[in-house]
């Protein structure tokens, strides 16, 4: 997924393991405000503490999208779907 966010195939700079706050979010795209989390087994059983990051990530006027790891490497045309129109929703004028 990498491999296409950093290509700016939506048109927006992507950063990968970026620090906010004491969390370290997967990829974030400063100009939409959209932190994207791919989760995988060691999330398995955090649900609470997904949960509570999320909640402060959005205190912060960010957007959460989580994707389960299999459906990134399984369907990943429909991961960059979703987060295209997840991205449309919601560009921050310059």
């Amino acid at each position: 997924m990498w491999t296409h966010l950093k290509q700016k195939k939506f048109g927006y700079q992507f950063l990968r393991q970026k620090p906010i706050g004491n969390y370290i979010v997967d990829f974030y795209c400063p100009r939409s405000r959209l932190v994207i989390e791919i989760d995988g087994l060691s999330h398995q059983g955090r649900e609470q503490y997904d949960k509570f990051r999320d909640e402060y990530l959005s205190s912060l006027g960010l957007r959460t999208i989580r994707f389960l790891d299999s459906d990134v490497k399984n369907n990943l045309d429909a991961v960059l779907l979703r987060i295209k129109d997840k991205m449309n929703s919601a560009i921050i004028p310059l």
